[in-house]
């Protein structure tokens, strides 16, 4: 990341800006709601930058549906590669490459078209909230099951007491504000 004080501002923007919302979007989870921070300029910018921050040998960067497009895109544009949109299912014309997984509340499933070969490409994986790990790591494996070098993973905030950091192993994992 970038030097102390630009990691902590972005941080602090996170920190003031995330609107918490209980018993969403199932009863007993609290949902951190990056929105307020996305409509931020300036905040926007800073946190873009210091996700991209140490991932500058990426040859793709993979934002995951939806939050994780607006962030991924940014990333990308900052580190001068191309962005692949992570799909939920359904979402894209066949044929796709899909992965199940669980959330902390539910399965879900995620798919890439098969039209963009991602063998041997280095990908950073991008979303805004790390949870119980299921979305990052099920994308990090998607990609890696078609031939991709996971570069890391770069999440805004990560929701420590579920432990999600602990299913993302095997590549760098770097996050903006820990809660």
């Amino acid at each position: 990341m970038n030097d102390a004080g630009d990691r902590e501002g972005a941080a602090a923007a996170v920190t003031r800006l995330t609107r918490w919302v209980e018993n969403f979007p199932v009863p007993g989870v609290r949902f951190g709601d990056l929105t307020p921070v996305f409509a931020d300029g300036a905040a926007l910018r800073s946190v873009v930058s210091e996700l991209a921050e140490g991932f500058e040998n990426v040859d793709l960067v993979a934002g995951i549906d939806a939050r994780g497009f607006l962030l991924g895109a940014g990333v990308a544009l900052e580190l001068g590669c191309g962005v692949l949109a992570v799909r939920k299912a359904g979402k894209l014309p066949p044929p796709v490459h899909s992965r199940s997984y669980d959330l902390e509340y539910g399965t879900a499933e995620l798919q890439i078209p098969t039209a963009i070969d991602v063998a041997g490409r280095r990908v950073l994986v991008v979303d805004d909230v790390l949870a119980t790990g299921g979305t990052v790591d099920a994308t990090a494996r998607l990609l890696a099951d078609q031939g991709a070098v996971i570069a890391g993973a770069a999440v805004v905030l990560e929701i420590a007491a579920l432990g999600g950091r602990n299913k993302c192993s095997g590549y760098p994992l770097g996050c903006l504000v820990r809660v």
